[in-house]
Formats: structure tokens, C-alpha cells, sequence
């Protein structure tokens, strides 16, 4: 590795992501954010199969470009929602999503969030949204390096997708 390429991490054994970010990087969800639960959510398969034990997949998800996501709906409140007054079928009034406060688990996609995925020849490459930086207030808000801690970011799963790529939104 030279100076200008980014550091590879070894995530699970024999599983390595290209970092693309500052490794300094720290990140921690902040209470009553719920930025990013205003955007439709990618289900990979095994996400799709596991929604399945949790909620009503007629009600809760749609299918866009065939694939399939978490419905957005309309919220009928202020708070915890988009400029359209719409969020993620699972966030709740109090701003918690039932997925991860009742059933302890949650969609790749979520786990993912703050970062990026692409897979660039046969490689994971690891980066920040965006738009992360300028909605986001858990970006640099506790000690916890993402770096550190990439296994809680990135499902072991990712690394069997043919296309991890999570750009792809609703």
C-alpha cells in the first residue's frame, strides 16, 4: 500500500474493507435525530426474509427498479419525518424504530448508516454519505471510531451480495 491509497480493514476474518474516510471518524446515533429514518430503506434478500418473520411485507414494503424497500408513509406529525411530512413504515411516534427497539434488529441498510458501501473491482470500499455531514448529528459526536467498530457498521453479509452497492434508494 502506498501513502495515496486508503487503508485496508480487515472486518470479519478474511473480509477486508477499503476505508474511504478519515479513520478518526467517530459516530454514535443522537437522540430524537431520525435523519435517516426519513428515507425508503434497501432490502437485500436476506433482509427481505427476515422482515418477513417481523411485519406484513404487503403493508411494509414496495418493490422500486426490482428491489425491494421499506415503505415510506405519510406521518401524520411534525416531528421525525421529511420535508414531505413521510419516513420509514417502522419509525415510531417517539421516534424509535420498532424494528430495532421491539425485535433487536434492524435491516443492513440501517446498520450501514452513516457509510456507503460500492464494490469496486471485487473490492468493499467503505465511505461517508454525503449528505450525512450536513443532517446527521451523530457525525463526530462521541469517542467511538467507526474504524474500530466497522463489524457493527457492515454485516458479514455484505461481503456475499453481487452488488452491496447501497447508493440505491427509493
Amino acid at each position: 500500500m502506498t501513502d495515496d491509497e486508503p487503508p485496508r480493514v480487515e472486518v470479519y476474518p478474511g473480509r477486508e474493507a477499503v476505508v474511504e474516510f478519515d479513520p478518526n471518524l467517530t459516530f454514535e446515533c443522537v437522540e430524537e435525530c431520525t435523519w435517516c429514518c426519513q428515507h425508503g430503506v434497501l432490502l437485500y434478500d436476506e433482509d427481505f426474509l427476515e422482515l418477513a418473520e417481523r411485519a406484513d411485507l404487503s403493508e411494509a414494503t414496495t418493490r422500486f427498479r426490482g428491489e425491494d424497500f421499506v415503505t415510506r408513509e405519510t406521518k401524520d406529525r411534525e416531528t421525525h419525518v421529511a420535508d414531505d411530512g413521510a419516513a420509514c413504515y417502522f419509525l415510531r411516534e417517539d421516534g424509535l424504530c420498532e424494528l430495532h427497539a421491539e425485535h433487536d434488529w434492524k435491516p443492513t441498510r440501517c446498520s450501514v448508516f452513516p457509510l456507503e458501501v460500492a464494490l469496486e473491482g471485487g473490492e468493499i470500499r467503505v465511505s461517508t454519505r454525503e449528505k450525512a455531514w450536513d443532517h446527521c448529528e451523530g457525525m463526530n459526536a462521541s469517542e467511538r471510531r467507526v474504524v474500530d467498530h466497522l463489524d457493527a457498521f457492515l454485516p458479514e453479509y455484505l461481503w456475499e451480495l453481487d452488488n452491496p452497492d447501497t447508493k440505491r434508494g427509493l
